[in-house]
């Protein structure tokens, strides 16, 4: 896999957000290039809901790729207290880790970086529509780690 002019790992928000994760930014680019084009990644868009008015209608941010990458699991060494806390009485079969990776080019209007809150809306193979909700991110050299919590309520 090749990198094109349109993902430039020398582009100067690509290397600030690098930075700022102490990632390199070649080997990031080259994982986000894996997910984006991951014959297993599905289409998704992702909605973001305003912090002041949660009432008020989520803001589309675009257009993105996700890659389901098994349950999450919680780590070994949480205690009880812990392990409540994360989920928060939700279902913990309800948590799947997955790498999100917007699909426009780094440096464009339409990039974003997915978020904690973020609401995530897959299409199946069989075109249903999934939700989620971004519970909790990493960010390393793999990629975006996103622990998504599927809302388990029906769209209609």
């Amino acid at each position: 896999m090749s990198l094109s002019d349109e993902h430039n790992p020398a582009d100067p928000q690509w290397l600030q957000i690098c930075d700022a994760a102490g990632l390199d930014p070649r080997e990031r680019l080259q994982a986000r290039l894996t997910i984006l084009q991951h014959p297993q990644a599905q289409d998704c868009t992702l909605y973001r809901p305003d912090e002041d008015d949660f009432e008020a209608e989520e803001e589309e941010l675009g257009d993105a790729r996700v890659l389901f990458a098994g349950a999450f699991q919680a780590p070994a060494s949480w205690d009880a207290a812990q392990r409540e806390a994360y989920f928060d009485d939700c279902d913990p079969a309800l948590f799947s880790n997955a790498y999100i990776e917007c699909v426009a080019a780094v440096g464009s209007a339409a990039f974003f970086m997915a978020e904690s809150g973020d609401h995530v809306a897959s299409i199946t193979a069989d075109g249903q529509v999934v939700m989620h909700f971004i519970h909790d991110w990493r960010e390393d050299e793999q990629g975006r780690l996103c622990v998504l919590v599927r809302d388990d309520q029906p769209l209609f």
